[in-house]
């Protein structure tokens, strides 16, 4: 209990000198859906609760990219339910869609929460839920109705209920430079400081349930892997070989890590069954073999290897076997990751002397250059698929980027203060964050 306390008090500090990234949209896709979100209405006495579900709402879906909402200012009229609206108001105005809503008090600390989404043009209710929640729910509720109308518009999942990790370096009470492992909203907000140390922290990576962050950690003045739980900072050390301990990647259920050891000499690829604690060697090679990533569907991993002469990305079953070499484009192409639907690889690709990300369609063979930094690194797929967030040196300092798998909309994310940021990796969907 005396753990559990002292764990909890520490972590209200850091949260404290956590401070939420910025995103600011730098290019939006042409010709995005117009859309309106009227302010919710408040059907109890006082003030109501803290948060303005309808903003929330409408910054997510206009840091898609997928959409334009109208200023609140702009409205002729704010209506709360389906007998309030008037279509004529809202096609004068060129909206094609509306999301209305309204809270209602549910018991003594919670409310009710309910919303429409309607198709302006035929005039039609497409969808709405009554959603209960707590004051400290809010945004997470306003996140689940903005995934919900993003999916029945798009057709494709939202993922703005679901979370990112990064590793930012801060200036501790002390004048020296921490890294912190972080973990907050998809939209930046509500950081919450997973671990800290004065020694580098890198390569952080989800377990599929969402609930655990693998990473490597320099604690004792040497790599070694750890898993750690999210919500109670439980965390266990399972690889501190000697000689490298790095790059850990989740197996799809969740049950094996694979790691790139040196402890018999040359990097190489290793599983771990993270019950048995089981290790087993997967490639076996004189060359440097690191950065490995499973398939969504379990059979294969993809990792980085120079055994070419340069950097290029391999693929070998999970279950051993011959490696395939899977990029001929460039002379350098490392720490690809595979989308979630298994269809493409994204990845760091070198250009001239500048590094960016670039995607791989694994069907037609076809890459394309996603992003236009000099120094791009570290790409993470959102779990729909449709965005991808990556590492970036910008203005002196390094920040985060978002880019859509299409490359028409692209996002910064900063810490404010001048803060340094990277290593970022997205979170899966999970049973907390769904939105149906």
């Amino acid at each position: 209990m005396k753990i559990f306390l002292a764990f909890v008090v520490t972590l209200i500090w850091h949260l404290q000198a956590a401070a939420a990234l910025t995103i600011e949209i730098t290019e939006g896709a042409t010709g995005a859906l117009p859309i309106a979100v009227v302010p919710f209405g408040w059907e109890g006495t006082g003030n109501g609760p803290g948060q303005d579900i309808a903003a929330i709402v409408s910054s997510d879906l206009s840091r898609s990219g997928r959409f334009k909402p109208l200023p609140v200012s702009d409205m002729l009229a704010q209506p709360h339910s389906d007998a309030q609206v008037e279509y004529r108001d809202w096609k004068v105005l060129g909206m094609e869609n509306l999301v209305v809503g309204r809270i209602q008090p549910n018991g003594s600390d919670g409310y009710l929460i309910r919303f429409q989404l309607f198709d302006v043009f035929r005039g039609s209710l497409l969808t709405g839920y009554s959603i209960p929640a707590t004051e400290g729910d809010l945004r997470a509720v306003a996140h689940r109705i903005a995934d919900i109308v993003y999916e029945t518009l798009t057709g494709s999942k939202g993922a703005f209920s679901t979370r990112i990790a990064y590793v930012a370096s801060i200036t501790g009470a002390d004048g020296k430079k921490k890294d912190t492992l972080q973990v907050a909203d998809a939209d930046g907000y509500d950081p919450q400081t997973i671990v800290i140390s004065s020694y580098p922290l890198m390569s952080p990576a989800w377990s599929p349930d969402g609930l655990r962050l693998a990473y490597v950690s320099f604690d004792r003045a040497k790599p070694a892997i750890y898993v750690q739980e999210v919500f109670t900072g439980k965390r266990q050390q399972v690889a501190a070989y000697n000689g490298i301990n790095g790059a850990p990647a989740w197996s799809p259920d969740g049950r094996q890590l694979a790691l790139t050891l040196s402890k018999d000499g040359n990097p190489e690829i290793y599983v771990l069954n993270l019950h048995s604690k089981g290790l087993r060697r997967l490639t076996d090679h004189y060359a440097i073999d690191t950065e490995p990533s499973w398939s969504p569907d379990g059979r294969n991993i993809v990792f980085t290897s120079d055994r070419g002469g340069q950097p290029q990305i391999y693929q070998v079953s999970s279950s051993g076997g011959q490696a395939q070499r899977m990029t001929f484009e460039g002379s350098y192409n490392a720490r690809a990751s595979y989308s979630p639907d298994g269809t493409s690889l994204v990845m760091v690709t070198r250009q001239g002397s500048d590094y960016r990300i670039g995607l791989l369609e694994l069907g037609p063979r076809r890459s394309q250059l996603l992003s236009t930094g000099k120094l791009d690194e570290s790409p993470s797929f959102a779990p729909n698929g449709d965005m991808i967030i990556y590492a970036t040196k910008s203005r002196g300092k390094h920040e985060l980027a978002a880019v859509s798998l299409d490359g028409r909309v692209r996002q910064r994310l900063t810490l404010p203060g001048g803060g340094d940021v990277r290593e970022p990796a997205w979170s899966p969907y999970t049973r907390y964050n769904r939105s149906n």
